[in-house]
């Protein structure tokens, strides 16, 4: 049918809508989904997955990839625009809460190195019983669990110029299966330490509006924000996206900027970091709009509003663009490498949770959800230990992206290596392994080390 505008992006864009409402109605209705805390987007993402992948849908994967992409970076612009609302609240920082931060980001430094050499060592050990696979395969175990579906989604788009078929889905495929090791491992183990009274707030039922994800009427409601713009001159939801609009546009002439300067095999795979340009521009615009006075016009509330959204809508369209027929061609090695690695990230992550003095309970179970799911998962473990924020755990993990990205910017790096410059996985293992010895003398030397406490 001839129509006079094209309708196919928001008719994709409505899809994904209904089937994020479906999954808040089942969260609301179904007790398995409020047993272990499914997310809305979840739950949608993996029944549109369903239908999308019938043909009954007249959308092809690739649109929802699209999606995700452009979200992913939106999600990223968004955090750098984002501030703490007050000015001087870095000097009130405590010692613990820095240590508590450092911790955190040392343990995505193991769960990072972890996953890279259980994936490199399993694609070696597929290519000695026969099967050979990309030589980034298994790296898709760091992306996808330890630093997200976007991040997943994004290389394995680059990876495709470079002749690896079908890796975005096998990116996303990792990342799914994450979010599932994040909430039906992480939930029973949560469950499980509240019965043993290890969180320091004091064991109580969940409440109801967490179960069912919508807050009852009378309730008491969380501000979305603050208004920054007089409506009769213009929205400030306009101006908060205005800018993100802005940081987008300068984000894609950096990234055109640096491929007329690189090689061609690095060239390839540039716009895979174009969330991580965006991040450090929207950072460089807040620090701008700071010296000149004028940054209490970036309200952090709404912020963090456009960030949850772009956040829902991108884990709904990363699993709608799931391919059964990819999943399927390689369902062997995704299930083993996820198997072991799900294993191991578990065993680390405990191992080293249990021998840290204070909060040890709340920083293991918010680090664990986002070794395997994301920062937004970690925050929805530590809420049922945890539910009103009392203890700093929730402010720690907001200081460890921060600490983080030194280790997130060097594990990019390498998981690219072997399409850029041809290192083999024997490199990469090594490299990896410094990274995890580093990581380990730092938590020694910040003193999170010591005797086990549950």
């Amino acid at each position: 049918m001839d129509t006079p505008f094209p309708f196919d992006p928001f008719l994709a864009f409505g899809s994904m809508s209904i089937f994020l409402l479906i999954g808040i109605l089942l969260r609301a209705k179904v007790k398995f989904f409020q047993t272990f805390l499914i997310p809305s987007c979840i739950t949608g993402g993996a029944i549109g997955m369903i239908v999308l992948n019938t043909g009954i849908l007249p959308f092809k994967p690739e649109m929802f990839e699209t999606f995700a992409y452009h979200l992913f970076i939106i999600s990223f612009i968004s955090i750098g625009l984002t501030h703490s609302g007050n000015e001087n609240e870095s000097k009130e920082k405590t010692r613990s809460i820095l240590k508590g931060a450092t911790w955190m980001a040392m343990i995505e430094g193991v769960s990072i190195s972890v996953q890279a050499i259980i994936g490199c060592l399993l694609v070696y050990m597929f290519a000695w019983l026969g099967t050979d696979l990309f030589p980034t395969f298994g790296l898709f175990l760091p992306l996808g669990f330890t630093e997200g579906p976007g991040q997943a989604l994004s290389f394995g788009k680059t990876w495709e110029a470079h002749g690896f078929d079908g890796a975005a889905t096998i990116g996303v495929t990792f990342a799914a299966i994450g979010f599932l090791i994040a909430f039906f491992v992480g939930i029973p183990i949560v469950r499980w330490g509240i019965k043993k009274g290890l969180p320091v707030e004091k064991a109580r039922a969940i409440p109801g509006d967490i179960l069912s994800g919508i807050i009852s009427k009378g309730e008491e409601q969380e501000k979305a924000g603050n208004l920054t713009m007089h409506s009769g001159n213009v929205e400030t939801l306009a101006f908060q996206m205005g800018l993100i609009g802005l940081i987008y546009v300068l984000g894609w002439f950096f990234s055109i900027a640096l491929v007329k300067v690189t090689s061609p095999n690095i060239s390839k795979s540039l716009f895979g970091f174009f969330f991580f340009f965006g991040l450090f521009i929207a950072i460089g615009v807040r620090m701008i709009m700071k010296k000149l006075g004028i940054m209490h016009m970036i309200d952090p509330g709404v912020q963090r509003r456009i960030t949850g959204w772009a956040v829902d809508y991108l884990l709904v369209a990363t699993i709608m663009a799931v391919q059964f027929v990819v999943v399927i061609k390689y369902i062997v090695p995704i299930t083993v490498m996820s198997v072991v690695a799900a294993f191991f990230t578990v065993i680390s992550i405990l191992y080293l949770g249990r021998r840290i003095d204070k909060l040890n309970f709340e920083r293991t179970m918010a680090i664990f959800g986002t070794c395997t799911g994301t920062v937004s998962t970690g925050l929805v473990l530590l809420r049922v230990i945890d539910p009103e924020f009392r203890t700093p755990v929730a402010l720690e993990i907001g200081l460890m992206n921060v600490v983080v990205v030194p280790i997130i910017v060097a594990s990019m790096i390498l998981v690219n290596a072997p399409v850029w410059w041809g290192w083999s996985l024997w490199l990469i293992i090594l490299l990896h392994l410094i990274i995890l010895a580093v990581s380990l003398i730092i938590i020694k030397m910040i003193g999170m080390f010591g005797e086990r406490k549950f």
